[in-house]
Parts: structure tokens; sequence; C-alpha cells
């Protein structure tokens, strides 16, 4: 069965930045699209940066743009998202999703497990 693991979370100062990984298993990831999608403690769960299937459209969101970078690697079935200029505001845990067709439309066929981001005013 498919899988998404994430890693690369952790406690970090504002300011700082921090580099996401979701490493896919099984056949479906290339020609997938991604998502990252973030839930702060009492929130729910909100949509970060996407990108699609061959890595040349990117789409984030209000609060991501200009500090957040999404991309992929197929060749090591893994996803990115580098975080800079990271705020309080940005804690929460992170996952990454596989869209069901080639370009994100929020078909969610799949959720990596997530990792912890926490940062420190």
């Amino acid at each position: 069965q498919a899988q998404l693991v994430e890693s690369g979370g952790g406690l970090v100062q504002a300011g700082e930045s921090l580099r996401l990984s979701c490493v896919a298993s099984g056949r479906a990831f290339s020609n997938s699209a991604m998502g990252w999608f973030r839930q702060a403690p009492g929130k729910e769960r909100e949509f970060v940066a996407s990108i699609n299937w061959v890595g040349l459209r990117a789409n984030y969101a209000d609060f991501a743009k200009g500090r957040f970078t999404v991309s992929r690697d197929n060749g090591k079935k893994s996803t990115y998202l580098q975080m800079n200029n990271l705020k309080p505001d940005d804690t929460g845990t992170y996952y990454c999703a596989r869209e069901l067709g080639g370009d994100w439309s929020g078909r969610v066929a799949a959720w990596g497990q997530g990792t912890q981001v926490t940062v420190s005013s």
C-alpha cells in the first residue's frame, strides 16, 4: 500500500528556516500532484502549497508566498517544502498529500502522518 512519510520538522526560532521532506512508496507518485497542508492546535487543517506532477506548476497559500518553496524529485519519489523566515504562526503539524491526478485539484488520495514544526518567538 502506498505510503507518504514526512520528515524535517523541529523546533526553530523565528526567522530561521526548515526543509520538510516527504518520501512516497508505490508507483503513483510520479503521475500525481503533491500538496502540503498544516494544522495548528485547535484549528482546521489548511492548504500550504502544491506542485503538479512534472514540477512545473506550483500554488501557494497567501501566507506562504515569498517564504515557502515547494519542489519535487520524481526520481527519488520525494517532495519538499523549504520554509524560510519562519514565524510563530507557522507552528503546527505539516502533512504531505498525494492528489488523485497530475494537477492539483484538492482530491487527496493519501496523507502522510505529519511532522511537527514549532517556531518560538
